[in-house]
């Protein structure tokens, strides 16, 4: 049998037509009213930081529940269809049947497929094959006047959906590559004490895929731990194990990473072993690093999934709070890392600090010319994740602080969390005549935000 097929295409045409039934009333509401802004409602959490300020809570919803089903795997061609709130997890638990996997997955479990286009998910392969949307063929998304596109590589609107945090559109369906897959993960962690020693391994890793004659590993990653201790973690996938550490009950990942020389995983423990922490956000809690908590609650507590879950049941609390910790991935040019990490370790001082190799094809059309400019014929960035670090000095923003430190070395920093831009910078890192360009097209009514009134 060629293909695995789930829901049918005709299914998925319904769900597409209600979808768009959803957005033409909209645009008789907005007629009437003059004044109206949507956002989406969906079965898997937004992989945003929570604000307790966020207006999405009080705006108008389209319903988009229904796009969580895996259309087809193609085994020959090693291809997979599969609608936009389809979430990794469920879609490597499928594609690992057929051994396959996609070629980028993102370290949180419900993160979807249309969520890692439209903001820019990485992980550990991406070194050698870039974001997930780098791997993707195809998309289908349903305007702001209710058509049906169906995109290719080729078109600018294709490439500006990535990146646009569905603000040009609704992505509906995607289809992406495949790769093929082993069912277990052997980690080598290699430890240093000195920056230097440690980012002229990781450079050399990093380079050294290009051709079949050279050793590479599927899978790059590197976590800081402190400002003298740096661990490289270094995956190959392999078809035996001799043992197995499993991390989404009471053991802790990122803390194994301080012991152990080497490890073995299966491969889809392995996909998401910084789940249950959310990387480290726990130890902002210690209770549930606790060994006792995490057996007898951390069903209900641990998880990203239900971690988002509870900091958005306490909104109303964070209120209290002059700022938010700081959860935000900078990418930096691999050139100015150095330049990066001697400033952060000085200025930030926050630690554990992930690092993420990450080799863009080349550099995005939704960044701005001038900006694309400055950072030259580098494709290779260093994505830097600062997930924890308390940002409620009254006299400094940390927020911007970093803003301007990575616009200063020819970064671009996600929006995933708070961001401090003024109008005139926001604009000099992306490309403002092409955005608009491509949102006159897609959504004429401005149903969807503004990517700058968005997150700003």
């Amino acid at each position: 049998m060629l293909s695995n097929m789930l829901p049918n295409t005709e299914i998925h045409a319904n769900k597409v037509a209600l979808i768009i039934k959803q957005i033409h009333e909209k645009i008789e509401q907005k007629k009437n009213n003059g004044h109206l802004a949507i956002s989406f409602s969906k079965n898997s959490v937004a992989h945003v930081v929570p604000n307790p300020k966020d207006a999405r809570f009080h705006k108008s919803k389209v319903d988009l529940k229904s796009l969580n089903q895996i259309i087809e795997i193609n085994p020959l061609e090693k291809t997979c269809v599969a609608e936009s709130g389809v979430s990794f997890v469920d879609l490597v638990e499928q594609t690992l049947k057929h051994g396959l996997i996609p070629m980028t997955v993102p370290e949180l479990k419900t993160i979807t497929i249309g969520g890692a286009v439209s903001g820019c998910s990485i992980e550990s392969m991406s070194y050698k094959y870039g974001g997930f949307h780098d791997s993707c063929l195809e998309y289908e998304i349903i305007t702001g006047d209710g058509r049906v596109l169906t995109l290719t590589p080729s078109d600018d609107i294709f490439q500006m959906i990535h990146g646009s945090y569905g603000t040009l559109g609704i992505l509906s369906k995607l289809k992406f590559k495949l790769i093929p897959a082993k069912p277990y993960v052997k980690m080598k962690y290699e430890s240093y004490n000195n920056f230097n020693d440690f980012f002229k391994v990781l450079y050399e890793h990093s380079n050294n895929f290009s051709d079949g004659s050279k050793n590479s590993f599927d899978f790059i990653d590197a976590i800081i731990h402190s400002k003298n201790h740096f661990v490289i973690c270094t995956g190959t996938m392999v078809d035996v194990a001799p043992y197995l550490s499993c991390y989404n009950k009471t053991k802790i990942y990122y803390k194994s990473t301080l012991k152990r020389d080497e490890d073995f995983l299966t491969l889809s423990d392995y996909f998401f072993r910084y789940d249950t922490e959310c990387h480290w956000l726990t130890k902002s809690i210690p209770l549930l690093e606790n060994e006792i908590v995490r057996f007898l609650f951390g069903k209900y507590l641990l998880g990203s999934t239900n971690l988002i879950k509870n900091a958005r049941r306490f909104r109303h609390f964070l209120k209290l709070k002059k700022r938010q910790d700081m959860v935000v991935d900078v990418f930096i040019p691999a050139y100015n890392f150095e330049n990066f990490y001697n400033w952060y370790k000085k200025d930030f001082n926050f630690f554990p600090l992930w690092i993420v190799p990450y080799r863009m094809p080349s550099i995005y059309p939704w960044i701005s010319k001038e900006h694309k400019a400055r950072i030259g014929e580098e494709n290779l960035f260093i994505d830097c994740a600062i997930y924890g670090k308390k940002n409620n000095n009254p006299d400094v923003d940390y927020v911007t602080v970093l803003e301007n430190k990575v616009f200063d070395l020819n970064g671009v920093k996600t929006l995933i969390s708070k961001n401090s831009y003024h109008i005139d910078r926001f604009w000099q890192i992306y490309n403002k005549d092409h955005y608009q360009q491509i949102k006159s097209k897609t959504d004429p009514y401005s149903l969807f935000e503004n990517l700058y009134t968005k997150f700003h």
